[in-house]
């Protein structure tokens, strides 16, 4: 595609975002943000499940007290020195009633990074999506 068509298209983009179809009853806008935190460091088990659940009480649970959902999960991918890894990890599902995606890129940045952080991970994926949510 032609760069001038191409800067047409993503000019566009922001506009088709920010025209979400109304939500049936019963539900309200929402921002739903998806976690994955990879639990292997040097080829090893580095994040246990105590270890987990202490991530969880003093650092999620904290940034998202209205709930949250997790999940085992068994994935892989490339690191920075080229190589895959395949691990054990968790996945973090959130909804976020009325959040907008900046406000959920933000809150799920500070969660990710205190992950990183703590257990000397190379990153944590987010994933973020809009919708409607009911409780």
């Amino acid at each position: 595609m032609p760069r001038a068509a191409l800067a047409g298209v993503l000019a566009l983009l922001p506009a088709a975002c920010a025209t979400a179809p109304a939500c049936p009853t019963g539900t309200a806008p929402a921002a739903f943000a998806e976690l994955a935190f990879g639990r292997n460091a040097d080829g090893r088990l580095r994040v246990t499940d105590a270890d987990w659940a202490a991530f969880l009480a003093e650092e999620a649970t904290p940034r998202f007290p209205q709930g949250l959902t997790t999940l085992d999960t068994q994935g892989q991918w490339r690191g920075a020195d080229g190589r895959i890894e395949r691990e054990p990890g968790k996945r973090l599902w959130l909804v976020l009633p009325g959040a907008t995606f900046e406000e959920a890129a933000t809150r799920t940045e500070a969660l990710a990074a205190a992950y990183r952080s703590r257990f000397g991970q190379e990153s944590v994926m987010r994933s973020l999506q809009s919708g409607c949510a009911g409780f």
